[in-house]
């Protein structure tokens, strides 16, 4: 049986939740069915890559930033339901939200008759520190119609704390595109980042207090006594989140040491980097330092491995679940020093070399094709299945 399935995520950027949307409905496309991958797009740009998959960006008015997060949350749901409201609107089989903004809009639009119900992939869930968008992210995932998730941790937080019982389906890793073969790419890159010669360490998902990025800098001021050569690379950022008191401590502690920053420097940030290039960014790191304090999954983890990268991680779940002791450095995420110690100790040449092949080898055994036939499986049941609570 063809599906045809909406997939909506929350922004054309890349972001987990939406590399995962994107990589999912390519993988579904690959196995003949008809998934279209849909964002809000108030540029008018288009998703970051190119895909096999179909992709509409959903017309979303501007949103000032200092109108603050409710605001931006409450525009992009109205966007999203006009959008799917419109007389002549495509029709799917399902429609399936990774996010609470798309959740809430095919919550309304049940609610209006316009569609039968949905499906709801959660990552993680945050706190955003605002109540009625906390409320919204729930009313989302508790308004589907079926839960799936990504890790163990997630399943047991929506059993514990919301009663729902979720289906875990997991994640993959693109090994056509992340792979240890040295290309072109690597060495304009090496250029255009200004790297020097001495250790490259990688943090990615910009500067974040998720991503513990303050304490991945205060290791890597302490990496710097003993190898005053190193370099971080801090990649990504786009976000409609405020990260502003992680930035500020950040920025104070580089402005502490006076590192130089930007190409060349001790410290250089790309923002939003090419999806494209990422590939030679891992490749040219020694490590992706990685040791962020709530993650649905931890993608990165999975595309470093897979480009022959050794990795840097918190001994934390979700981690604990898909890798395995010998896979990674394993960091209490709390301890700067500890960090800081990997970071040291993945430079020595036998060890970095042991866990570049454990790495590949793990990440041999992440496939979009096995996450998209667990997620063929949920839709196949979805026409008979309401939410199930397991406190029921």
């Amino acid at each position: 049986m063809t599906l045809s399935v909406a997939i909506l995520a929350h922004s054309t950027n890349p972001r987990g939740g939406v590399v995962h949307a994107l990589e999912l409905a390519d993988a579904l496309t690959a196995l003949g069915h008809h998934a279209v991958v849909h964002a809000p797009d108030p540029a008018g740009r288009g998703f970051f890559r190119t895909t096999r998959c179909a992709t509409v960006g959903v017309p979303a008015r501007p949103v000032p930033r200092d109108a603050g997060l409710r605001a931006l949350v409450e525009a992009r749901i109205a966007d999203y339901v006009a959008f799917f409201a419109q007389p002549g609107a495509a029709r799917f089989d399902l429609y399936h939200a990774q996010d609470g903004i798309s959740g809430n809009a095919l919550a309304d639009l049940h609610d209006r008759g316009r569609i039968s119900g949905y499906l709801y992939t959660v990552h993680h869930i945050d706190g955003f520190g605002d109540p009625v968008v906390d409320a919204l992210q729930l009313r989302a995932i508790r308004s589907a119609d079926r839960v799936l998730c990504v890790s163990r941790l997630w399943r047991d937080a929506l059993v514990q704390d919301h009663g729902i019982d979720a289906a875990i389906v997991g994640n993959g890793v693109d090994r056509s595109r992340f792979t240890p073969v040295s290309a072109a790419e690597d060495v304009k890159w090496r250029s255009r980042l200004g790297l020097t010669g001495g250790p490259v360490f990688l943090s990615v998902g910009g500067v974040e207090a998720r991503k513990n990025s303050v304490r991945i800098l205060d290791a890597f001021r302490e990496v710097r006594h003993d190898r005053p050569d190193a370099q971080l690379v801090v990649a990504g950022g786009a976000s409609l989140l405020d990260h502003s008191p992680e930035l500020l401590a950040f920025e104070a502690r580089i402005a502490a040491d006076a590192l130089p920053t930007g190409p060349g420097g001790a410290i250089i940030r790309t923002g939003p980097f090419p999806d494209a290039a990422m590939p030679a960014l891992y490749r040219l790191a020694d490590a992706l330092v990685f040791p962020s304090l709530r993650e649905g999954f931890g993608l990165a983890v999975l595309e470093a491995m897979a480009c022959g990268t050794p990795t840097i991680v918190p001994a934390i779940a979700p981690f604990t679940e898909h890798l395995e002791p010998g896979d990674a450095l394993w960091v209490d995420p709390l301890d700067g020093g500890d960090i800081a110690r990997a970071m040291l100790a993945v430079l020595e040449p036998r060890r970095a070399q042991a866990l570049r092949a454990a790495g590949l080898a793990r990440a041999a055994g992440f496939g979009w094709e096995a996450c998209a036939a667990r997620h063929v499986a949920e839709y196949t049941r979805f026409p008979t299945l309401r939410r199930s609570l397991s406190h029921a």
